[in-house]
């Protein structure tokens, strides 16, 4: 039993003795160093201490740490606001900032079931999610999530559960394809049809599964047709980009992989902050921001630490390093090196399937073997990031490979050989077990 008064979340695997983080690595006391190949909680997305930022964190503590945008002039958190918008080409969109993924989708929702009412629909309050997928750690964004180990014991939903199947092999119950297309969105129109269009105020969807399932992709077209059935029946689509944007799947946004799926509100967050300060973001589209402004109901109220000057200054600081690596780019899609790295490790024994995009994947394994693949990864000094649970029974396991988006060739060599040694250790081992 462990005798340390903090209460936190545990791995598999003991934490780590470390001395300081760099770059893309963990330096530990002993002298050694691993691989961040998970980004931290797939957050560190331009990998630990970049001078740039922490240069520029380290100057705005010297001149004011905290002003409320309410009481003081906010001119950082207004460059910030627009550099954002620019950052994934949303034009004209509204701001707001906030403190964590959490904070933002809870925002989000409030703003989208205001928009709704300023169009003179007050019955529109509920929000469908997808039967797998993470919203966030609070009470409404648990009871909204699709994330089976992390449901609220039923007392404590608050009434809430996700409303539809999710485009994924394995998870579209009574999908007519083999693989799922784009008119599963079916599904969702459906679903908003059960509780009646008249009753619902958004679908907030993640554009690429996060570590719930291990990211899968939706197929070809899936979220433009889902813009376009909600769209059709009066329904706001809010896109949880928290984990997938600012480059995190090779490009500025998760959704972009498809076209015409822009959503009305888009929540930042991990990719913003990038492991540095609080940050997260909620963008609203300009008509939305047009009937927020048209309400005669006040804005949600925001948290005492959200839109600080030093947050702000940290955001722009990693806009700046994400606009020098290309990782804004529209045109082109980023971290085919890290793609080819992951699945030159299909077909071991170990690996069931491997999925994603850009510089977010998944690693799906055989049953029982996770454990001995974690251990394994230590050992060739990789940190990669477990997730189980996610198929229908309560099986599934799997691990995340999600380096930092400015990994040099040779950091992505050492994941790629450190992935397959590990994976062939794990099979090795799982053999060994077996024949005892």
């Amino acid at each position: 039993m462990s005798d340390s008064v903090l209460l936190s979340a545990r791995q598999p695997l003991p934490p780590i003795d470390y001395s300081h983080a760099a770059g893309a690595w963990i330096h530990t006391a002993d002298g050694d160093r691993l691989l961040d190949a998970a980004s931290g909680l797939i957050c560190v997305n331009i990998g630990h201490a970049h001078p740039h930022v922490v240069e520029r964190i380290a100057r705005q503590a010297r001149t004011a740490t905290f002003a409320s945008p309410g009481a003081l002039l906010p001119y950082v958190q207004e460059e910030l606001a627009v550099r954002l918008t620019e950052a994934v080409n949303r034009p004209g969109d509204g701001v707001s900032l906030s403190c964590s993924g959490t904070s933002a989708v809870e925002l989000a929702i409030s703003y989208a079931r205001l928009i709704q009412r300023s169009r003179g629909q007050d019955g529109r309050h509920h929000i469908l999610t997808a039967r797998l997928g993470y919203h966030g750690n609070s009470a409404l964004t648990l009871g909204l999530s699709g994330h089976r180990r992390r449901r609220p014991h039923p007392d404590d939903a608050l009434g809430l559960a996700p409303a539809f199947d999710p485009p994924y092999p394995g998870h579209h119950h009574n999908c007519p394809y083999d693989r799922c297309q784009a008119s599963c969105a079916d599904s969702v129109a459906e679903a908003i049809d059960r509780l009646g269009a008249e009753s619902v105020a958004a679908v907030l969807i993640e554009p690429v599964n996060g570590t719930t399932g291990g990211a899968y992709v939706p197929p070809p077209g899936y979220l433009a047709a889902l813009r376009r059935a909600c769209h059709d029946l009066g329904v706001l689509v809010i896109h949880d980009e928290v984990l997938t944007g600012l480059g995190r799947t090779g490009l500025p946004l998760g959704a972009d992989h498809c076209a015409d799926a822009a959503a009305d509100i888009v929540v930042l967050s991990k990719g913003l902050s990038a492991g540095y300060v609080p940050l997260s973001a909620v963008l609203v589209n300009p008509a939305g921001v047009d009937q927020l402004h048209s309400s005669p109901r006040p804005l949600p109220l925001m948290g005492t630490m959200s839109a600080t000057p030093l947050q702000a200054v940290a955001g722009l600081a990693v806009l700046d390093v994400l606009r020098e690596l290309g990782a804004l780019d529209p045109t082109r899609v980023r971290g085919e090196d890290v793609t080819a790295a992951v699945r030159a490790v299909e077909g071991l024994p170990v690996v069931r399937e491997t999925r994603g995009v850009g510089y977010f994947h998944a690693v799906e394994l055989e049953p029982g073997t996770q454990a001995a693949a974690l251990a394994a990864a230590r050992e060739e000094r990789l940190l990669l990031y477990p997730f189980n649970g996610f198929h229908a029974d309560g099986t599934g396991e799997g691990l995340i490979v999600a380096p930092p988006l400015n990994s040099s060739p040779s950091e992505v060599d050492f994941l790629a050989h450190g992935l397959r040694r590990s994976l062939e250790r794990a099979f090795t081992r799982s053999e060994d077990r077996s024949h005892r």
